[in-house]
């Protein structure tokens, strides 16, 4: 190589940004399923409705009417103001337009809050196991990331209080909270999210409240921790419609918080996007339309608690298997450590594999959700019932309570 045609290195920081793995077991299964496997699809957080019409009318109409150039940074007003009103009332805090940006999907929420709440060196809790780009985003952005985790009781998840108090440190900047928790399906109960809040209100801590299943609860009513004591002033809420309506492709979210920081968010709006898809927004705005609630309420809610009440009891069925009834979100986080020792597996990815491999059970694993921690003394795997239907899920514990089976006799 010649010498003018050398180039300096990539930037370092690529090297602590992180990607989200389950996606390479979706090439794993698609790959098997090519050779004749017949492939029970658990593994991602995708859903099988169609997006409400209402939505895919509006989108329709707003490009019928050339709404397909640039608006504000901010967000469509309209639309900024539906938010606010709708997720302000269904938390018991009140909003206004400057309390909201729109964002592209949940996902840019994450990486812009770090943006403006945290400088480098910073330490900032998050969950774990819990959604990936938390972590690759802190990296990333050059803080220091602290994971805290659940522990199993005999009703479900729950924190350890004390030692995630044990965690904070002079260093600690931010506190990322994941209630209605992927991959656990964990809810928090009125006591816990009391000590969290005063956790954060005791140490300054700014906190991003990831409230993307917000809405997909069973028997209980959703809380968010904006509406407790000294919270509203230090959090800004993750919202994305890609869950609750179904609309994962269409990336249409919005980050709602304090006013100061939003104002922050719409500057690294102008500098990335420089603003989420116009005509998208229009649609969006209909969040609270008839249709859109009777969707949520009477065909996607009823229908995941049809299959959640339906996969949990199979699961228990299964040899080695242990699962929790969830009140929230659309997963299941199995214990399989007896399972694993039926099988001699020695690790988790490799159990995965191989229930993959025989029984076309796709399914991501608690290292999908963030590297396994040292008080991580058990194992899971995590069915997400979002994109399969009851048909399928009886067929495909059949098959896999029929393959463990000859582990136990």
């Amino acid at each position: 190589m010649s010498a003018s045609s050398e180039t300096r290195p990539l930037a370092e920081r690529l090297s602590r940004l992180g990607t989200e793995t389950a996606y390479a077991v979706s090439e794993e299964a698609k790959q098997l399923s090519a050779g004749g496997l017949k492939v029970y699809p658990y593994h991602i957080g995708d859903l099988n409705f169609a997006t409400p019409e209402i939505f895919v009318t509006e989108m329709n109409k707003a490009v019928g009417e050339r709404k397909t150039g640039y608006c504000a940074a901010a967000g469509v007003p309209e639309l900024r103001s539906a938010i606010a009103k709708t997720l302000g009332a269904a938390r018991g805090v009140t909003y206004g337009i400057e309390n909201v940006s729109i964002q592209s999907g949940g996902k840019p929420v994450i990486w812009k809050f770090l943006a403006v709440t945290m400088e480098a060196g910073d330490e900032v809790l998050y969950p774990s196991p819990g959604y990936p780009i938390y972590e690759s985003m802190i990296r990333y952005l050059g803080g220091v990331p602290v994971p805290y985790s659940y522990t199993e009781t005999p009703t479900g998840f729950a924190l350890d209080m004390a030692k995630l108090k044990s965690l904070v440190t002079d260093k600690t900047s931010v506190f990322i909270y994941n209630n209605y928790q992927n991959p656990m399906g964990a809810c928090s109960s009125d006591e816990e999210m009391a000590d969290i809040a005063k956790l954060c209100v005791d140490h300054k801590l700014w906190v991003l409240s990831d409230e993307a299943y917000f809405d997909i609860v069973f028997d209980i009513t959703a809380k968010s921790i904006v509406s407790l004591p000294g919270m509203l002033e230090r959090t800004v809420i993750l919202h994305t419609y890609s869950k609750s309506f179904c609309m994962t492709g269409w990336r249409l979210g919005a980050a709602v918080g304090p006013a100061e920081v939003v104002n922050h968010i719409n500057r690294l709006n102008t500098n990335d996007e420089a603003c989420t898809t116009h005509f998208i927004q229009w649609a969006g705005i209909h969040l609270t339309a008839p249709s859109a609630q009777d969707f949520l309420h009477n065909t996607l809610l009823p229908e995941l608690k049809k299959r959640r009440d339906l996969i949990v009891p199979l699961l228990n069925k299964i040899p080695g298997f242990h699962a929790y009834l969830p009140k929230a979100t659309f997963y299941v986080f199995v214990n399989v450590t007896k399972a694993m020792q039926l099988t001699k597996s020695q690790s988790l990815e490799e159990f995965r594999k191989l229930i993959l491999s025989k029984t076309g059970v796709a399914v991501c694993q608690r290292e999908h959700f963030g590297n396994a921690l040292p008080s991580d003394t058990e194992f899971y795997i995590r069915f997400a019932y979002s994109g399969i239907t009851c048909e399928l899920i009886e067929e495909s514990m059949k098959v896999l309570t029929e393959f463990m089976q000859q582990y136990a006799n």
